[in-house]
């Protein structure tokens, strides 16, 4: 039916960076989003790329996260600069077909010294 694959994830130190990278093989993408979850904490989202190609991000997230299209076709990638402690979380992509959404499985953003 529908896949999203997260990848990218891992450990990095506050201050460094990651790029996230969503492959969503069987969507149109975009619109396309990035959502995030930390422990005991709610699903939030933090990046959005619309049809149009205009981007919106969560405001803990703004100037530091960029979200984008991918080089491969069909991917969409998340550029994390300046992490904190406060950006670990499960980070989920998330896409919609047929008015349906489908969640990748997520990747795990851990920023620790």
């Amino acid at each position: 039916q529908g896949e999203l694959v997260e990848s990218g994830g891992g450990l990095v130190q506050p201050g460094g960076s990651l790029t996230l990278s969503c492959a969503a093989s069987t969507f149109d993408i975009p619109p396309v989003s990035w959502y995030r979850q930390a422990p005991g904490k709610e699903r939030e989202i933090i990046a959005t790329l619309s049809a149009a190609g205009i981007t919106d991000y969560r405001n803990s997230v703004k100037g530091r996260f960029t979200i984008a299209l991918g080089s491969t076709k069909n991917t969409v990638t998340l550029q994390m600069n300046s992490l904190t402690s406060e950006d670990t979380a499960i980070y989920y992509c998330r896409a919609i077909r047929n008015r349906t959404p489908y969640w990748g499985q997520g990747t795990q953003v851990t920023v620790a010294s």
